[in-house]
């Protein structure tokens, strides 16, 4: 997926930053397919609004019709959609967890969170998709395994930059929401504008 969009996805982790990565071998720093010598080199004004929209569907590790719900919340309220679009999916609760360092990828966190190793506020919440609110506390469940696991990773990255919106306890295994994400915040390379675009038509 990641040589389909030509940037580096994130999918798995620490090893995307590393030089196992598909992305850092020339050889494999191309699109997946035939030779290229059969295709078509010249990109369509549909195929650059697909490949935006393809792109953060797959960063945020979402279903097509799941994507659709949130395009559609976006669409109904008052902000920009294209920035409601984002900042919907930065408040994810997997998204959350990944940036506080508690999961190595997204999909690893949402694993974690269907199997309830992370808290809200205290209270057990097994939705990857829920929406933090500015104000929530992310937390590990107190059993030792999950801790030992969570803790394991703070100590792996322990210098794991910060965004301003988030403030990580690590003494307590816990991440703080100090207000919603801006599009400042959305790490991923994308012109949200051709989403919108693909997704009204």
């Amino acid at each position: 997926m990641c040589r389909r969009e030509g940037i580096k996805l994130m999918l798995k982790g620490t090893r995307c930053e590393g030089a196992k990565c598909p992305m850092e071998k020339q050889s494999r720093n191309l699109p997946p397919g035939a030779s290229r010598r059969f295709r078509r080199t010249k990109g369509t004004e549909y195929g650059k609004r697909l490949r935006e929209k393809q792109k953060v569907k797959r960063y945020y590790g979402l279903f097509e019709k799941q994507f659709r719900r949130y395009f559609e919340k976006a669409q109904r309220s008052r902000q920009n959609t294209g920035e409601a679009l984002l900042g919907f999916l930065e408040r994810r609760l997997d998204n959350v967890v990944c940036k506080l360092g508690f999961a190595l990828s997204r999909k690893s966190a949402r694993i974690g969170i269907v199997h309830n190793h992370f808290t809200v506020n205290g209270q057990k919440v097994n939705k990857p998709g829920y929406l933090v609110k500015k104000g929530d506390r992310i937390g590990v469940h107190k059993r030792d395994r999950s801790r030992k696991m969570v803790k394991a990773l703070l100590d792996a990255d322990p210098g794991r930059p910060m965004q301003s919106w988030l403030k990580l306890d690590a003494g307590q295994l816990a991440g703080d929401v100090l207000g919603l994400p801006t599009r400042d915040d959305v790490q991923i390379p994308v012109e949200e504008q051709l989403v919108v675009e693909f997704c009204s038509r």
